[in-house]
């Protein structure tokens, strides 16, 4: 989709629950326009915070169980997990540094 790592029902578990670092995912679609724009943002963020925050995504679509785990009803939603648990949700786009603002205590 975007260059950034793609994550599925199958492999939710192991790629983000059970991940070292807090992770970002950002539940997509790939009708979504919002989604497409935040692509080169969330590619910069993952490359400006490589070992420190992985960034991820799940389209909806295709990975209905964790979409619905989540309760994810809006696209995008970004969810910060750290530990196995969800730490916080973001609804919608919005730029760069607002994220960075919005991640700096999960960092």
């Amino acid at each position: 989709m975007s260059g950034v790592p793609e994550v599925t029902d199958a492999d939710f578990a192991e790629e983000v629950l059970g991940a070292g670092l807090p992770v970002l995912v950002e539940f997509t679609a790939d009708w979504c326009p919002p989604c497409r724009q935040m692509a080169p943002v969330l590619r910069e963020l993952a490359a400006a915070e490589e070992g420190r925050l992985k960034v991820v995504q799940l389209n909806v679509d295709r990975n209905p169980a964790t979409t619905n785990a989540y309760k994810v009803l809006s696209m995008p939603t970004f969810m910060v997990f750290r530990d196995g648990e969800p730490l916080r949700s973001m609804v919608g786009a919005r730029p760069g540094r607002r994220l960075r603002e919005e991640l700096r205590d999960v960092l």
